[in-house]
């Protein structure tokens, strides 16, 4: 029997300071992924302008993106158990890099969506891997707190990708939104390798790539649909995506149950879900994800259509409700430590339910310190749940399945943002003709009189589907009461 490693005072002073870099470069990490999340929304008319890219095309420069992370983070966790999960995080920042000048180099609709999609596989395996790095570095007790972090992480890239957004958009090229990352991902990887190093056992794993492929597929299939629904009208073409999409997803668990009774390793192993508190936190982050990624494409459809800002004005208006946020983060972070995830978790959610119902009343004289306001309460609401309900899911998993479980965290919201998405513009644009709603949605052009009415009632109808999503995801998560006991640090 192995005795427990007793740690004495000066160690702990010196590995403080190390754990305190190693936070900030995951947090590094999580800010590019989020600032390239959120950047490309206002330079996607520059960006259709200066390739001449379809105007039915160009959202998949943001589809194209969190697909690829939806598809690999359970994998590139798994990689990351298997060979270390440092080292796929230090992977994953090499092709984020490589991608993100590829982007800036492209030269027409087909090399920027490939080039988006290189940078979707650097950023998954920073995402997948980031919740598993820090499960490493930081005991059960103090977890909540770290993940508050990232979540300061992921809030400040948004801001930085919505301000710089704005700006570039507005006064340089959108080239600049993808050679920002270089310069800093290059620094954030110099430091990564001397500062993080691994600390978990390799666990041999296999991957699951007949599951991977079809669930793309599947996926591929239905928001291509959806997509098209929303500037053109139905026809067969629609009918056979969406009826093959749901086809191969249903092929796709019956390959998944298939695999684990063979005894090898699903791409998602459905068997997680007979754990309560797993279930519930993966079903209370997809649909939390499906109601609140949605809200920002949805104001700057409201911002850039009826009420005509430009997109750095517009900007602007969300940054109060991302910088409170980020400020929030760690104090949430803590009080998931002390109370126990459910709580701080199921109170975010109430809180964005809120925002969204101020959001379902905006019209075309609403004062625009209403969005502000909303923002700011939304922003609250957001890092409420993220830190701990990422905190719930790693506790609940066994310490040598730590990749799987964040990547698997990481699938199920990029399912419910990528839908999120493509759900927002089809209600949306249901009051007007949907070639004028795309070109709203992309920036191209605004709306005057009646026609920005209209249109401002069928934000309303996605406002109020979100709030019905994010009503479930609250509900989701209030089922864990009582699963975890509090720890008082």
């Amino acid at each position: 029997m192995s005795v427990p490693k007793v740690t004495s005072p000066s160690e702990k002073a010196q590995a403080a300071p190390r754990a305190g870099v190693a936070m900030a470069v995951i947090m590094t990490g999580v800010l590019m992924t989020a600032v390239d999340t959120t950047i490309v929304v206002l330079a996607l008319p520059e960006i259709q302008r200066g390739l001449h890219v379809d105007l039915s095309a160009v959202v998949w420069v943001i589809i194209s993106f969190l697909l690829v992370i939806t598809l690999l983070a359970t994998q590139v966790g798994r990689l990351g158990d298997m060979f270390g999960r440092v080292r796929m995080y230090e992977t994953g920042f090499a092709v984020f890099v490589l991608g993100s000048l590829a982007c800036a180099l492209a030269w027409n609709e087909p090399s920027i969506i490939a080039f988006r999609v290189l940078q979707g596989v650097g950023g998954a395996f920073i995402m997948a891997n980031s919740g598993a790095v820090i499960a490493d570095l930081y005991p059960r007790e103090l977890r909540g707190k770290a993940y508050g972090y990232t979540s300061v992480g992921w809030t400040i890239g948004a801001v930085i990708g919505i301000v710089l957004g704005g700006v570039i958009v507005t006064y340089i090229s959108w080239r600049w939104i993808f050679w920002i990352n270089v310069p800093v991902g290059v620094a954030a990887l110099a430091v990564a390798t001397r500062v993080l190093h691994e600390r978990a056992e390799r666990t041999r794993r296999r991957l699951d790539l007949p599951g991977m492929i079809c669930l793309g597929l599947g996926l591929f299939g239905v928001l291509w649909a959806m997509t098209r629904l929303a500037n053109t009208a139905f026809d067969a073409t629609v009918t056979g995506f969406g009826i093959g999409g749901l086809v191969l997803i249903g092929v796709f668990v019956l390959i998944e149950r298939r695999v684990a009774i063979k005894g090898n390793e699903p791409m998602l192993p459905l068997s997680i879900f007979r754990v309560p508190t797993m279930s519930a936190s993966l079903l209370a982050s997809l649909f939390q994800g499906l109601a609140s990624f949605a809200v920002l494409f949805l104001l700057i459809m409201y911002m850039q259509g009826p009420r005509g800002l430009s997109p750095i004005h517009a900007s602007l208006l969300l940054v109060p409700g991302y910088v409170l946020g980020s400020v929030v983060g760690p104090y949430a972070g803590r009080l998931a430590d002390r109370r126990g995830p459910v709580l701080p978790a199921t109170a975010g959610l109430a809180i964005q339910v809120v925002s969204l119902a101020i959001y379902a009343q905006l019209t075309v004289t609403t004062g625009l310190w209403v969005v502000v306001l909303a923002s700011i309460i939304n922003g609250i609401g957001a890092s409420f749940f993220f830190p701990a309900n990422s905190s719930a899911v790693m506790k609940a998993a066994p310490p040598e399945a730590f990749g799987i479980a964040s990547g698997m965290l990481r699938t199920f919201a990029n399912i419910g943002m990528v839908f999120s998405f493509a759900v927002a513009i089809l209600i949306a644009s249901r009051s007007i003709s949907r070639g004028l709603a795309f070109a709203i949605f992309v920036g191209s052009t605004s709306l005057h009189g009646a026609v920005a009415v209209a249109f401002t009632s069928g934000l309303h109808a996605a406002f109020y589907a979100s709030m019905g999503f994010m009503a479930l995801a609250a509900a989701l998560s209030a089922l864990r009461a009582g699963s975890y006991p509090e720890t008082r640090v």
